[in-house]
């Protein structure tokens, strides 16, 4: 078998695309640099792939369906759970390749690296435990039963704020349940997942069952959504491409899975724990840079204990130390590329110009020193924000928050709803019944109370309501109806025609 990268001593890897069992270039045979944010330099180049390639990694994954699906599914199982060992003894590596290629902070970085872990060993026991029903008939001598049927081929396109995690979230449920795989991951972040892939084919997933492709997500993107042997197309990224690839797949009725935007909310209410939620806005706000679907990028604050508030997260969010994620001092790491970086001072800028908003702190560019060589955004606060602005309304995706101050809880829950997402809120209060009250009424599919609004866990479902997803969801048991049919079965052993409501 053909070597998945190469590398002289001290240079950058060349990477390969993964197709019907063999590691290959691009059908045109370029690459392109995937750089390290925290200073500029090139961690490796992945291939340009073509429209052909997609069409090759298409073609392999449907040839190898028929004998993946009929593989027993715990023999299945127990490929992944050779992966999750893989990746336990691999941690580390992964885990200080992943913080060069995409920025966040080592400790951050093993945690990516651990929720693959915990999904390998969860999908693995779906193997022996992929539960269907059985049912009592209406009839006598009548037997019901349901199973899980696989799609077919899965197309998997994940982002690069969570390079190995998200990867694991869709790939593992799709081939437990006898899926095969185009795995397309983010150009900001190809070798990390092209490791991803390597411990897969270590682990003894099947040629053809598992492909994967780097380039452009236009151009390929359409190709895998218009595919007529892709089966199911798996998504997980801004609202905007996720409103593209619906249109794209509905022609075909193909399934879409879309885990897509979010505008998060954190409420403070007046009996709050103060010292906590300042803990909660800090790792939520900031964690990852605030490159998180679910980072808090609106803080829903009482009037009553808003200025103690603002006093407390202004002096914490000053303090936050800016570097590279490989030094343990550091506590908030570059963001991904020039280009998101200008975009998130663009957003900074007009908060600036919106009426009333204050810029407590933060709000530049770091561009002196030796953070200069990366893309470093200062954690950034605005202050007195309303809820109609546009940074209280649109997805950021950077180290800015809002603080927005409401009369009271019901305000607050109105104020949390309003925007077009729902994805991940959280609300800070001793009063059981608020909490209860909050766990009802806000629109969203995750909800913490007195925690932030980031660390899911992979037996739970993950998405969000409105324009953040479609109705399905990553993770746990849900994450097996999106990769598989129902099918209902019905044995009659009566020996005559009976008829279901008639007879």
């Amino acid at each position: 078998m053909s070597q998945p990268m190469s590398q002289k001593k001290n240079q950058p890897e060349i990477i390969r695309n993964f197709i019907g069992g063999k590691w290959l270039p691009a059908d045109g045979g370029k690459t392109f640099p995937s750089y390290n944010p925290a200073t500029g330099e090139v961690v490796g180049h992945a291939p340009v792939s073509t429209v052909r390639d997609v069409e090759k990694a298409v073609e392999a994954a449907h040839a190898a369906f028929p004998a993946w699906r009929q593989t027993p599914a715990p023999k299945r199982g127990e490929i992944l759970f050779k992966a999750a060992e893989i990746l336990v003894t691999r941690k580390e590596e992964l885990a200080r390749l992943l913080t060069q290629e995409m920025g966040k902070v080592l400790a951050e970085a093993r945690g990516d690296i651990q929720e693959a872990i915990d999904m390998a060993y969860y999908m693995a026991a779906e193997g022996r435990r992929s539960f269907g029903q059985t049912v009592p008939s209406e009839l006598a001598n009548k037997f019901m039963m349901t199973v899980r049927s696989p799609l077919g081929v899965a197309a998997c396109i994940t982002p690069w704020n969570f390079p190995v995690a998200i990867p694991s979230w869709k790939v593992f449920p799709a081939l437990i349940l006898g899926n095969t795989v185009v795995l397309k991951p983010a150009s900001d972040t190809p070798v990390v997942a092209a490791k991803f892939v390597e411990i897969l084919v270590e682990a003894g997933v099947p040629a053809g069952v598992l492909n994967f492709l780097t380039g452009p997500g236009g151009a390929l993107g359409k190709t895998l959504c218009t595919h007529p042997k892709v089966a199911l197309v798996s998504f997980t990224g801004s609202t905007d491409v996720g409103k593209g690839i619906n249109a794209m797949c509905a022609p075909s009725l193909k399934r879409i899975s879309m885990e897509m935007g979010g505008k998060n909310a954190i409420l403070v209410m007046a009996d709050a724990d103060l010292d906590l939620a300042v803990d909660g806005i800090v790792w939520s706000a900031f964690g990852t840079s605030g490159q998180r679907c679910t980072a808090a990028s609106r803080i829903i604050v009482e009037r009553g204990i808003y200025p103690a508030l603002t006093s407390k997260l202004l002096a914490r969010t000053r303090k936050l130390r800016l570097g590279n994620g490989l030094d343990p001092k550091t506590e908030v790491g570059p963001v991904i590329n020039r280009s998101q970086l200008q975009k998130i001072h663009e957003y900074v800028q007009i908060g600036q110009k919106e009426d009333r908003a204050k810029l407590l702190c933060g709000g530049q560019i770091e561009a002196k020193g030796p953070l200069a060589k990366g893309c470093f955004y200062q954690p950034t606060l605005f202050g007195d924000v309303r809820p109609e602005m546009r940074i209280a309304q649109e997805e950021i995706f950077g180290p800015v928050t809002a603080l927005i101050p409401v009369r009271d809880f019901d305000e607050a829950i109105r104020v949390a709803n309003g925007t077009r997402y729902g994805l991940s809120m959280s609300i800070f209060s001793k009063d059981v019944n608020k909490a209860f009250r909050a766990m009802r009424d806000l629109e969203s599919g995750l909800v913490y109370v007195n925690a932030g609004t980031i660390g899911a866990e992979v037996q739970v479902p993950f998405g969000g309501m409105k324009e953040t997803g479609n109705g399905h969801r990553d993770a746990g048991q849900s994450s097996l109806d999106t990769f598989s049919e129902w099918k209902s079965l019905f044995v009659d052993f009566s020996g005559r025609l009976q008829r279901a409501q008639i007879d």
